[in-house]
């Protein structure tokens, strides 16, 4: 089948992998058959009755006639010359979709000097995005400053690196997130705790879920690292030293802090079990 051109409104719509067209609402599709075969049906009725056939046989003509150019002739036409009315609401709903606005997560690296996290706030609303929560984390260096972004949906990594970057920052990174990013690490933390609290073994599923970071096995823990930042590791007198690994994304001081005090707790809690059993 061939695609339509990009630049029609079909395009939007068709499939990437057979080129075909959504089905269009049944009401819609109705009405533009019955326009497109109303007129056929007039004209072959008109000359066929006019004819001197019997009368079986003007029916077996006005059948197989108007069958065949509603087949062949009607519907095409139809689906072609109505194909923006067919797919109106499809594409309306497709288009909402596109514009919605989209949760992001951003980290970069700034001076710690007065006025430059203005700049990259201004840099930013020059997007029309939304800043919903922002958390500064003292690193060496500078600061590393950590958004939740709200943009439309035409905004994407790429603008949103380039935005960071007129803004002042480095090493900055961007990931889609979800509204559940709107819980701050404390809020995450505390809910965790509680979690630990009631098995201590969970500890390091629940360090993974809040530094959004895997667990490393012990057989590759040993190995040499690069010195970036992205690995973290955690002792612990009752489990062993437990490293966690974080690609891309360097571990923020009050990241490693709460995950140091998330072991404590569990093994606090673990040494009480222990000591109650004994």
């Amino acid at each position: 089948m061939k695609r339509p051109p990009h630049n029609s409104p079909a395009a939007d719509l068709s499939c990437e992998v057979c080129g075909r067209m959504p089905e269009p609402p049944k009401a819609r599709l109705t009405l533009a058959n019955v326009a497109a075969m109303l007129p056929i049906e007039l004209l072959v009725h008109a000359l066929v009755v006019e004819t001197h056939l019997p009368y079986v046989a003007k029916v077996l003509v006005l059948t197989l006639t108007a069958t065949v150019l509603v087949i062949w002739v009607a519907e095409p036409s139809a689906a072609r010359i109505l194909r923006g009315w067919l797919h109106a609401p499809a594409l309306r709903h497709r288009r909402r979709l596109a514009a919605a606005p989209a949760l992001w997560r951003a980290r970069t690296m700034l001076q710690d000097q007065p006025g430059s996290l203005q700049r990259v706030t201004r840099a930013l609303s020059r997007l029309d995005t939304n800043i919903l929560g922002i958390h500064v984390h003292p690193v060496p260096g500078g600061v590393l400053d950590e958004f939740v972004l709200s943009a439309q949906g035409t905004v994407g990594e790429r603008e949103l690196l380039a935005a960071l970057a007129d803004g002042g920052g480095s090493r900055s990174h961007v990931w889609p997130t979800t509204a559940l990013a709107m819980a701050d690490g404390q809020t995450r933390a505390l809910s965790l705790a509680s979690r630990i609290a009631a098995a201590p073994e969970e500890l390091p599923l629940a360090v993974a879920e809040l530094l959004h970071a895997t667990i490393v096995p012990p057989s590759d823990a040993g190995t040499k690292a690069a010195d970036d930042g992205t690995r973290l590791k955690i002792p612990t007198a009752w489990h062993g030293p437990i490293t966690f690994a974080r690609p891309g994304e360097p571990f923020t001081p009050a990241e490693s802090a709460r995950a140091h005090r998330l072991a404590e707790l569990a093994e606090i809690l673990s040494h009480r079990r222990e000591d109650s059993r004994a």
